[in-house]
């Protein structure tokens, strides 16, 4: 039971959605909320067909031709390939969030998420850092940035903990399931937190 709970939430919170959940949030917690209904909605879908099924559909085909072993990436020498197209997929919903002239703090945010994907891809050499616990980290990150920035018109400090308490909920899944070490999910925490705070 626990193991199931915790496969769900690693699937639930996975990197290539945490990219639609920050640009949803985004829309409906700040100013940019004012704007219609059916925009906010056009933006989201786009987001996640660039982050979520764009990358899904990479790993689906390195999968069908044996280049990877399983879809969920658990072999660490395995992960260069989807890293680097998740990175790549980031950077287009950057490009496609500053072609529609988002403001700088959300297309950056996907920036922040392209150089956390790349430094994991990196480390991952070495060591097996977690690329779920680096993009919680950058969703917080954004959080922060829009409650420090004052653009919200809800109050922040329930999203930014049900945030936190999901972090903790995701990282203590991905160790209880052997994916990683207590020191790689908060390693990649403080990867996803670090790059989306000071690029945003």
């Amino acid at each position: 039971m626990i193991n199931k709970t915790a496969h769900i939430f690693s699937w639930v919170l996975s990197p290539v959605l945490i990219p639609t959940y920050a640009v949803f949030i985004a829309l409906w917690v700040t100013t940019l909320s004012f704007l219609p209904a059916a925009l906010r909605w056009n933006v989201v879908v786009m987001v996640w067909l660039i982050t979520c099924m764009l990358p899904m559909l990479a790993i689906y085909v390195l999968y069908k031709l044996k280049i990877i072993s399983h879809p969920g990436l658990n072999n660490r020498k395995e992960r260069y390939i989807p890293y680097m197209v998740t990175a790549a997929c980031y950077l287009g919903a950057s490009w496609y969030l500053h072609g529609i002239h988002a403001p700088h703090w959300m297309w950056m945010f996907m920036v922040g998420g392209a150089v956390a994907a790349v430094l994991s891809c990196v480390v991952n050499i070495w060591w097996k850092i977690s690329a779920h616990a680096a993009a919680m980290g950058g969703l917080l990150a954004l959080l922060s940035r829009i409650a420090l920035y004052g653009i919200n018109v809800i109050d922040m400090w329930p999203v930014l903990s049900l945030a936190i308490i999901l972090t903790g909920i995701l990282c203590t899944s991905r160790i209880l399931l052997q994916c990683h070490t207590l020191m790689q999910v908060v390693a990649g925490v403080v990867n996803g937190f670090f790059w989306v705070f000071i690029l945003t």
